[in-house]
């Protein structure tokens, strides 16, 4: 398993993680059998949140978790909170100090390696989220700290508040969500990717030594889809296919290998709940592609370049 950054600190983390949102659809015993497999493959990063299946991923894992015979220290345990589904974003204290207890309940753990705060919530109060974050740490619930889905100004109007490190930034990345990319490639412009869509949020991510967490990473943004053998993404998969075979590996790998290629050290979370298929993705960490094999996905999905 490749290694990647844990921000500015001094640890490494593998450079894919699991996301459990689906565990909810799983077994405790079914569960338990993926920990395993992703432990086996050296995936030991866990990727949660509050509201996945409302709760009852979390139950799900917490429960897997003990039947595996698998220790808590042998993952890192990361999840989101601040939304409140169908009805607001969050970041009150209260509302992240109860819900952090509530995940660690649901998760059988003591604390969490890592906190995010899930979406922007428009009526952060910087100060209020830094009163929460101290507590949790005093507390020994949460060791880091990070946001989900923030553009630069978000990050560093948090970052002035609190006196921990923000460490991660979770985003949508794959070969059909490029806007991180395509507004850098198309500076000064008129074709729709030079349209600003996150205010250079891989720069700052690099320059400020964030971690930069990719979700959905097989998606289509369009579709809510896997553009994998998608039958509307013709060019895209024979491009997959051709480098597939010649790094003897599958689609999948191919494409996680396209995310872990940037400099960034971006790290992949796959949401898959199948063993197999999170083996198959496995195999892109260990996959350099060359800057023309770079370039000829990024062109097969429908890009040109200026």
């Amino acid at each position: 398993m490749k290694f990647v950054k844990f921000g500015p600190t001094t640890l490494e983390v593998p450079a894919i993680a699991l996301g459990i949102m689906r565990m909810n659809k799983k077994t405790p015993e079914e569960a338990s059998e993926l920990l395993t497999a992703a432990h086996d493959q050296g995936v030991n990063y866990i990727d949660s949140a509050d509201i996945y299946g409302q709760g009852k991923s979390e139950e799900v894992f917490g429960r897997a978790l003990k039947l595996s015979g698998l220790s808590r220290t042998d993952f890192h345990i990361q999840s989101k909170t601040g939304i409140v589904p169908g009805h607001r974003y969050d970041f009150s204290k209260e509302h992240i100090l109860s819900a952090v207890d509530g995940i660690l309940e649901r998760m059988q753990v003591d604390y969490l390696d890592s906190l995010l705060l899930h979406r922007p919530d428009a009526l952060m109060d910087v100060e209020e989220v830094a009163e929460a974050f101290d507590l949790l740490q005093q507390r020994g619930k949460v060791r880091f700290f990070g946001v989900s889905n923030f553009n630069p100004s978000q990050i560093s109007l948090l970052q002035s508040a609190v006196s921990q490190r923000l460490i991660i930034d979770q985003v949508q990345f794959s070969l059909d969500h490029t806007g991180m990319i395509d507004e850098g490639i198309f500076v000064n412009r008129t074709e729709d990717e030079g349209m600003v869509r996150s205010s250079g949020l891989l720069n700052y991510c690099q320059e400020h030594h964030l971690l930069v967490q990719t979700w959905s990473p097989f998606q289509n943004s369009q579709m809510s889809a896997s553009f994998i053998d998608n039958p509307f993404f013709p060019k895209l998969n024979r491009e997959l296919e051709k480098l597939a075979e010649a790094h003897h590996t599958n689609k999948n790998a191919i494409a996680v290998a396209w995310i872990l290629r940037h400099p960034a050290q971006m790290q992949v979370l796959i949401g898959t709940m199948n063993p197999k298929h999170l083996l198959d993705s496995c195999e892109g960490a260990g996959i350099k592609l060359t800057r023309q094999e770079w370039y000829d996905l990024y062109l097969a999905v429908g890009h040109d370049l200026p």
